[in-house]
C-alpha cells in the first residue's frame, strides 16, 4: 500500500512537471493565424491594445510579433504614446491612399474631344436622339456632338438633350446647325438620296475648326465606347485620311458588284453610314478624279462629280464617296465589317466573321427595320436601348430586357445567332461597371 502511494505521488509530480512545461512553451510562441481565405478558419478575435483600447487599424490585419520576437529597439515604440502610434498610421494610411489615387489618375487617358456628327431631317427626330443616348451611355472621354437639322427640329433637340440628366449631360456639348450646301444647287443636293443626307459631303467645308470627326446615319446605335473606334484614327496611315466598311462581305450577292454603273471602290464598295474622317488631311489634299488630268480639292470637285455621274448614281451621295475612294484607293482605310453591322450581314445567312468572333460593335439599322417587324433582333436592340431610363443598372434595365426580348426572335435568320448580337455589348457594360464602381471600391479598399 505504502509502495503504490509512493508511485501515484510520483506520476502527480511528473504530471505537475509535464503541464508547468506545456504551459511555458505555449506563452513563448503565438496562436496559429489563419488567413481569410482559409476554409474552415475562425474569424479572429480583435486584440485589445494599451488601456484595452482596440490596436490601430492597420495592426488588426497582420500578424502581432510575440513579446520575445521584439527586439529592444522596437519594444519602448510599442508600448509608449498609444496615440502617437495610432496618429502615425493614420498618416500612412492617408499617405499611401493618395499615391494610389495619384497613381490611378496617371492612367486615365488626358481629356480629348471626341466629335460626331449626325444629319437629321424629316421624322428622325427620335432615332438621332437614340443613336446620341447609345454614345453618351456607354463612352468614356467627352464628346461634342455636331447636329446637321431642319431648322423646325432644332428647338426639339435641345428641348430633349436637356432633359437628360446631369450625369449624363456633363459627359457632351453640341451644337445644332443649319442645312447648308456650299457648292452647287442646294435644293438638288438636298433631294440627292435621303432628305439631307448629302450634308455630310460638306462636313469638311463647314467645321473648318474641327481635326477628326466620326459621322454616322440616324439609324445607328453603338454597343461599344466611340473612344474605340475613335482609336482607329491612330492606324491611318501617312496617306489615309478617311475609313468605311464594306458594302458587303461577299461579292455574289453584294448590291455594288452586282448592279453599279459606276466606279466603286474595291469588289464590293464601301457603305457610308459610319465613315470617321481625318478633316485636316480632307480639306488639304488633292484627289484624283476622271475629269480633269491633275488633282482637285475636296469642295471643287464634289460638284462637278456629281453633275458628271448623277444619271448613274442610286445611293446618293454613298456613291460619290464610292467613285471618290475608287480613284483614290490608298486614301482609304477599311473596317471590319462588326463596326458597321447590317441586316445584310445575317439575313442571307451569318457572313460577318469578325462579329461571330468579337461581337457586334456598331449596329446599322438600315432600311427602316428599327421601326418594321422584319428584322426583330434589330428592332429590340433600338426599343431596350431607347426605354432604358438613365440612371438604372445596365445590366437589370438593359441587357436582361435584351435577353429576355431575343427570345421571341430565335425563328428569324438574325435571330438565330443571338451571341452575335450580345457578345459585345455585355463586354461594354462589364467595362462600364468596373470604370465606374469596381475601381473606385478596389483603390478605396486597397489603401
Amino acid at each position: 500500500m505504502k509502495l503504490y502511494c509512493k508511485v501515484v505521488a510520483v506520476l502527480l509530480c511528473l504530471g505537475s512537471l509535464l503541464l508547468l512545461y506545456l504551459f511555458v512553451g505555449s506563452a513563448d510562441e503565438p496562436p496559429p493565424l489563419h488567413g481569410a481565405g482559409e476554409s474552415g478558419s475562425l474569424p479572429l478575435p480583435v486584440p485589445s491594445g494599451p488601456g484595452g483600447r482596440a490596436p490601430p487599424l492597420l495592426a488588426r490585419f497582420r500578424p502581432v510579433p510575440a513579446a520575445a520576437q521584439i527586439s529592444q529597439r522596437e519594444q519602448p515604440r510599442l508600448s509608449k504614446h498609444p496615440a502617437g502610434k495610432r496618429g502615425a498610421a493614420r498618416g500612412k494610411f492617408a499617405n499611401a491612399r493618395r499615391l494610389g489615387e495619384q497613381k490611378h489618375l496617371k492612367g486615365l487617358p488626358s481629356i480629348q474631344w471626341m466629335h460626331l456628327a449626325v444629319v437629321a431631317c424629316g421624322d428622325r427626330l427620335e432615332e438621332t436622339l437614340i443613336m446620341l443616348k447609345s454614345a453618351v451611355l456607354f463612352s468614356y472621354r467627352k464628346l461634342r456632338f455636331h447636329i446637321f437639322a431642319e431648322d423646325s427640329l432644332k428647338p426639339e433637340f435641345e428641348k430633349k438633350l436637356q432633359e437628360w440628366p446631369p450625369s449624363y449631360t456633363h459627359k457632351f456639348e453640341y451644337n445644332v446647325y443649319p442645312i447648308t450646301f456650299s457648292v452647287g444647287n442646294a435644293q438638288e443636293w438636298k433631294k440627292l438620296f435621303k432628305p439631307c443626307a448629302a450634308q455630310r459631303l460638306f462636313l469638311p467645308v463647314i467645321l473648318k475648326d474641327v481635326d477628326s470627326l466620326l459621322y454616322v446615319d440616324t439609324d445607328v446605335l453603338f454597343l461599344r465606347p466611340i473612344d474605340d473606334i475613335w482609336s482607329f484614327l491612330k492606324e491611318f496611315n501617312s496617306t489615309q485620311l478617311a475609313a468605311m466598311a464594306p458594302e458587303h462581305e461577299i461579292p455574289k450577292i453584294g448590291w455594288y458588284s452586282r448592279f453599279a454603273r459606276h466606279p466603286y471602290y474595291g469588289t464590293t464598295g464601301v457603305n457610308s453610314g459610319v465613315m470617321l474622317m481625318n478633316l485636316t488631311r480632307i480639306r488639304s489634299a488633292q484627289f484624283k478624279n476622271s475629269m480633269i488630268p491633275t488633282g482637285l480639292m475636296w469642295e471643287e470637285m464634289l460638284y462637278p462629280l456629281y453633275q458628271k455621274y448623277k444619271n448613274y448614281i442610286t445611293w446618293g451621295d454613298q456613291d460619290l464617296l464610292n467613285i471618290i475612294f475608287y480613284f483614290n484607293p490608298e486614301c482609304l482605310y477599311v473596317f471590319p465589317c462588326q463596326w458597321n453591322y447590317r441586316p445584310d450581314h445575317c439575313m442571307y445567312g451569318s457572313n460577318c466573321k469578325g462579329a461571330e468572333e468579337e461581337g457586334i460593335s456598331i449596329l446599322h439599322g438600315n432600311r427602316g427595320v428599327y421601326h418594321d417587324d422584319k428584322q426583330p433582333t434589330f428592332k429590340a436592340l433600338y426599343e431596350v436601348i431607347r426605354d432604358f431610363p438613365f440612371e438604372d443598372n445596365l445590366f437589370q434595365s438593359l441587357y436582361y430586357p435584351l435577353q429576355s426580348k431575343f427570345l421571341d426572335t430565335v425563328h428569324t435568320l438574325c435571330g438565330r445567332i443571338p451571341q452575335v448580337f450580345l457578345k459585345q455589348i455585355e463586354k461594354t457594360m462589364k467595362k462600364v461597371y468596373e470604370n465606374r464602381v469596381i475601381v473606385h471600391v478596389r483603390a478605396n479598399y486597397r489603401y
